[in-house]
């Protein structure tokens, strides 16, 4: 299998694979050329717009379908249109991404088309009561769909620790509890959340929550939903300590009991990615650095095999 990444005339990262009709198609960030001063808030990341690739499968080339989503055409947002995520529901393709206000806040928006590809038209507002970033939508067994998000530090998710917004909003500490992905579940015509978001809780083998100072397993940002044998597997970036985690749980809102690691630190600061079955065979899309020679805010998409073993458990990857 190819180590190189999909594509290599753009910069893409946190892909977000879906299979319709077939064929694989991947929904990533668009890392610019900017050279922009990096900090912790992740101003560096001033991405603009989004490109959507397509694979026959995913052993095979990948196809940049060009420009799906322009930051100029969303009438809300002013910047920083960071890691996408579609869905397909009765004939239409939405495309669901975070980016900033001109306050400077985080909101969800979504776009939607009549291809998997694009172009996609931009809701003229934001998800109602939507805020921080990272948005997967998936397809629980019942038929509802849910989109989950969530991240911290430069993502503000500490900023709405109490349910409003904060702009000074702490990131939990110590043996405070660490913070939580949200979840609400979808209207029927996937614009708005038909319940209030609410945590998901991640729970360790014992049932206790994780704390803020276990950055080995806490949530950071990157959640990824995906059902194998009736269990819904969340999976997520740890951040700060560079790993691929994932959590198990019989219902898709948990609790969520966590498993372990299967991918260690690939090259670059973050970690995001999504996990998506093909013909039998089950992938991981993920990003690193290794094209720009390690610049964190110049990534590139790339995908390898994943593995079950026999309990369920997700066999360790190398990146």
């Amino acid at each position: 299998m190819s180590k190189s990444p999909l594509v290599s005339h753009i910069f893409t990262a946190d892909p977000s694979a879906h299979v319709f009709a077939g064929r694989v198609y991947i929904y990533p960030s668009h890392d610019l050329p900017d050279d922009l001063p990096e900090n912790d808030l992740g101003d560096h990341y001033g991405m603009t717009d989004y490109h959507v690739l397509s694979q026959d499968h995913p052993e095979a080339p990948a196809q940049d379908h060009g420009e799906a989503l322009h930051v100029k055409d969303v009438p809300w947002a002013e910047r920083q249109m960071w890691a996408p995520d579609a869905a397909y529901r009765n004939g239409r393709y939405y495309l669901y991404f975070p980016a900033k206000d001109k306050a400077g806040v985080f909101h969800l928006g979504v776009a939607t088309s009549d291809r998997p590809e694009g172009p996609f038209k931009a809701e003229p507002e934001p998800m109602r009561g939507s805020f921080s970033i990272d948005p997967c939508v998936f397809q629980a067994a019942d038929g509802e769909f849910y989109i989950i998000f969530g991240g911290i530090w430069g993502g503000q998710l500490q900023r709405w620790a109490t349910g409003s917004y904060d702009p000074n909003g702490p990131e939990r500490q110590g043996d405070e509890l660490a913070l939580l992905p949200k979840i609400a579940r979808l209207t029927p015509d996937m614009l708005q959340f038909a319940t209030p978001p609410r945590d998901v809780a991640i729970v360790d083998a014992q049932g206790a929550p994780l704390l803020a100072r276990d950055t080995t397993r806490r949530y950071f940002e990157g959640p990824w939903m995906h059902r194998y044998r009736d269990t819904y597997y969340l999976s997520y970036s740890t951040g700060d300590t560079h790993l691929l985690v994932y959590a198990t749980s019989a219902s898709p809102t948990g609790p969520f009991t966590f498993r372990g690691q299967f991918l260690t630190p690939p090259i670059g600061w973050t970690t995001h990615h999504s996990i998506v079955e093909h013909n039998g065979r089950w992938w991981l899309y993920y990003h690193d650095a290794s094209l720009s020679g390690g610049i964190s805010s110049k990534r590139s998409v790339k995908v390898q095999e994943l593995f079950y073993e026999a309990d369920g458990s997700i066999r360790l990857m190398n990146p």
